[in-house]
């Protein structure tokens, strides 16, 4: 009999947002006549704007007509999308890039997961704690995380980001192989300034580390003095993969378009000391495990970088970020401590009394009928809080408001 990968079978049996869906399914079968407002898994609800879906018909009325039929497209994605992506989204900010180190992809999600496969299973990694699932999940998948011991894992330095220290994770005092962050930060809703971005440049530089960045909502940044790219970081290019998704930005959930940049800069060494460029070889893994991203989806995305497609996408993000407001103002006045939300679509809240996330999870869905994520599916540092997502609709974020502050009391 053939064996199986024993390293998948370290994973809890389903991912966090499954569980999720199964408690809060038990709790509309038990509850039929009650609606449920969901502020947990962090979909979108707005339609894609006009000139995205114009782009796309355009798109597919040339699918139908042989002599501008696209069958396979490059792997790296067609050049018409990678120039908009430089010329928008990098050179603005000082940022100059080839082509040929921009990779499109169906979203963040699946390169995040699938970058670790170019770089040995024994490299140790670094997270901040709490974090998304699928950056340790993939790790797992590989045997490079250890043993899951105590509600870590064994092989995993944890970094961890809370109240105590503003959230702000600490250098390790050790080498860490693999470093992964997200910012604007996925759950907790913070954001980190380029001094404390370059420290980590630095650090990469010093123990030629790999900082595996994810910025799939910078889109969302309000403030002007906090960097959208690791690569506005001088050093960067030697050190970073930066991923990117147009999922947040631009309603892409069910499109399925991203992009990751890999310099050409980026090196790692084999056993022997021979130091080697890490683009060709993300590109040979992404020809022979991807056929590239829809032409279709691929003209969506282009959509977004012209003058009313980045109006449009600008007018939703900010119907989103209104909703942050909104909410973060009415769970501060029911005094309870509130990050996120001004420069994120996420906001991280403390559970009063310390309750636990799980039971403060139940405890919302069988008293207010809404949805949170318990913060500690994201890491140990995550519990005793939980995530709400300001992506529903604005008259459900503030019926979800109203209802929670009658639960408590207030």
């Amino acid at each position: 009999m053939a064996l199986v990968n024993e390293h998948f079978l370290k994973l809890a049996s389903n991912y966090l947002f499954a569980d999720i869906a199964k408690k809060v399914n038990a709790y509309k079968i038990a509850h039929p006549k009650q609606r449920v407002i969901s502020l947990g898994i962090g979909d979108v609800t707005q339609p894609l704007c006009p000139a995205v879906i114009k782009a796309m018909h355009k798109a597919v009325d040339e699918m139908a007509v042989q002599a501008s039929f696209r069958g396979y497209g490059p792997e790296r994605g067609y050049d018409f999308l990678r120039e908009a992506i430089i010329k928008n989204d990098f050179l603005p900010r000082g940022i100059h890039l080839d082509a040929n180190e921009v990779f499109v992809n169906d979203g963040a999600k699946s390169d995040t997961g699938n970058i670790q496969e170019i770089l040995r299973w024994d490299n140790n990694i670094g997270v901040t704690d709490p974090i998304y699932p699928v950056y340790i999940d993939s790790n797992v998948m590989i045997g490079r995380a250890g043993v899951f011991e105590n509600g870590k894992w064994s092989n995993v330095t944890y970094m961890p980001c809370d109240e105590g220290n503003n959230f702000t994770p600490q250098i390790p005092d050790h080498r860490v192989d693999m470093i992964y962050l997200c910012y604007p930060n996925n759950p907790t809703g913070t954001v980190i300034t380029k001094e404390e971005l370059r420290k980590w440049v630095n650090y990469a530089v010093k123990n030629e580390s790999i900082i595996l960045y994810d910025a799939a909502y910078e889109a969302y940044i309000q403030d002007p003095e906090i960097p959208h790219s690791i690569y506005e970081i001088r050093g960067a290019r030697k050190v970073a993969i930066e991923f990117h998704s147009y999922s947040k930005t631009a309603g892409f959930t069910g499109v399925r378009c991203g992009y990751t940049i890999v310099p050409k800069d980026l090196k790692a060494k084999t056993l022997s000391g021979e130091e080697v460029a890490l683009n060709p070889i993300w590109d040979r893994r992404q020809c022979t495990k991807f056929n590239g991203t829809s032409y279709i989806s691929q003209r969506a995305a282009e959509a977004i970088y012209t003058p009313e497609g980045k109006e449009q996408v600008k007018a939703t993000i900010n119907y989103y970020m209104e909703n942050a407001r909104i909410m973060r103002e009415q769970l501060q006045k029911l005094g309870l401590r509130v990050y996120g939300g001004e420069n994120a679509p996420y906001l991280w809240v403390k559970t009063p009394n310390d309750t636990p996330s799980w039971k403060f999870f139940e405890e919302m869905l069988y008293g207010a009928s809404v949805v949170c994520t318990p913060g500690v599916g994201f890491g140990p540092s995550g519990e005793g809080y939980i995530r709400l997502t300001a992506f529903g609709e604005r008259e459900d974020c503030i019926e979800a408001m109203g209802r929670i502050a009658k639960w408590l009391g207030k």
